[in-house]
């Protein structure tokens, strides 16, 4: 199964890691392997995380107050949003239109 990253999610995924190495070097990086880390866990097991919607899935990273929240479609696993989980709940659901969903 392939993961897609939507271009906003990309964006917020570049944003956390310029963040997190801002605040202390090595800190974006530990952000982005963490990340990836669970990209790969949503691409080997895609139903096995939180619904967040009929539509929508969402797994948490550990370390940081993040969450990959994505779809399934035919083509694999499609991340709607790289969320901070004290922000805005649901500021991600007109994406969904957008990416077809």
């Amino acid at each position: 199964m392939t993961v897609r990253l939507l271009v906003p999610a990309r964006a917020e995924l570049d944003d956390a890691v310029a963040w997190y190495e801002a605040q202390a070097p090595g800190l974006g990086d530990a952000f982005l392997i963490e990340a990836v880390r669970v990209l790969r866990l949503v691409e080997r097991h895609p139903t096995a995380w939180q619904r967040m919607s009929e539509n929508t899935r969402r797994c948490r990273l550990a370390r940081f107050p993040f969450g990959i929240v994505y779809t399934i479609d035919d083509s694999g696993v499609l991340v709607i949003a790289v969320a901070h989980l004290h922000r805005a709940p649901h500021y991600w659901r007109d994406r969904l239109l957008s990416a077809g969903s």
